[in-house]
């Protein structure tokens, strides 16, 4: 039979036992909830390490098309890192919650918390990095693509220039003089995008200095085009008026021949008054002859 002093230690140690299982089921608890805490943690961090080797990438594309394609894909990342948001968020939210609960490993939870913050603001800061690089890969590779098409159209006069037709007679010069004014017209149209060009590319030079040689070399391949298309515009123009002056001297030679011959033959002519009435008609009209002459 059980004595009172047995049934008492049998009390205490039942309590000891319960103490003992609360404290093993909050060990466990709290051993759980760091786990997953934990979990969470290494999560968020092959998120961001992940996207760390995108950020990073060297590659800004090799045309205008390219670069916009790679804007597109870092438009997408960029919603993916604002989705992400909530999960850094919530592992600050965890850490929080096991430290105001009293948790153990304190310093294990510090240590990754902080661990996920520095490597979120860092993913932050390569992403605004990425961000810029990547709108100056498409400032200056519009600048190419403009200054592609830009040459393209010098060439595309200069093959009109090149031509060594300056005109047969006075109506064919005329109507290349006229062809020439409109050229001259879409060479005062293109000198000024020339001018945009040149202002465009001393601005990318001035903030990619990186990119400085690069940009001088196509603005120059630029200006040596525009140079030579210039002065091949100016030296058709001198000839067309060369061209014209002759043809036009030709014709005025022409006209005069012509009228001197029907001058000879009516002069020439047999036909003599046969009164005083037409003694008068034919000295008048001989009179204007003459003053034809001189005219």
């Amino acid at each position: 039979m059980f004595t009172q002093e047995r049934l008492d230690e049998l009390h205490r140690l039942w309590e000891l036992l319960l103490s003992k299982l609360k404290d093993k089921g909050l060990k466990l608890q709290q051993a759980l909830k760091l786990v997953q805490f934990m979990r969470e943690c290494n999560e968020v961090m092959f998120w961001i390490h992940d996207k760390e080797a995108f950020v990073t990438s060297e590659e800004f594309g090799q045309d205008l098309e390219h670069v916009e394609v790679l804007q597109k894909k870092f438009d997408e990342f960029q919603k993916d890192l604002q989705n992400h948001e909530d999960k850094v968020t919530e592992v600050n939210t965890l850490s929080q919650q096991l430290l105001e609960d009293g948790h153990p490993d304190e310093d294990t939870i510090n240590q990754k918390r902080d661990e996920v913050n520095e490597a979120w603001a860092r993913l932050k800061q390569l992403s605004l990095l990425r961000q810029e690089r990547l709108f100056g890969a498409h400032e200056i590779q519009r600048f190419n693509r403009d200054a592609d098409e830009t040459i393209a159209w010098i060439m595309e006069k200069d093959a009109i220039l090149s031509t060594d037709d300056y005109g047969r007679d006075l109506a064919s010069v005329q109507a290349l003089r006229r062809k020439h004014e409109g050229v001259e017209r879409d060479l005062a149209a293109l000198n000024e995008k020339v001018s945009q060009l040149g202002a465009e590319s001393k601005r990318l030079q001035d903030i990619h200095p990186d990119h400085e040689d690069a940009i001088n070399a196509k603005q120059t391949e630029i200006e040596d085009n525009w140079m030579q298309l210039k002065e091949k515009g100016a030296e058709r123009k001198a000839r067309l008026d060369d061209s014209y002056n002759l043809h036009r001297f030709l014709a005025d030679f022409r006209d005069l021949v012509s009228w001197i011959h029907d001058m000879k033959a009516i002069i020439s002519a047999d036909d003599l008054a046969k009164d005083v009435a037409g003694a008068e008609a034919l000295l008048e009209r001989h009179q204007e002859h003459k003053a034809r002459q001189y005219i």
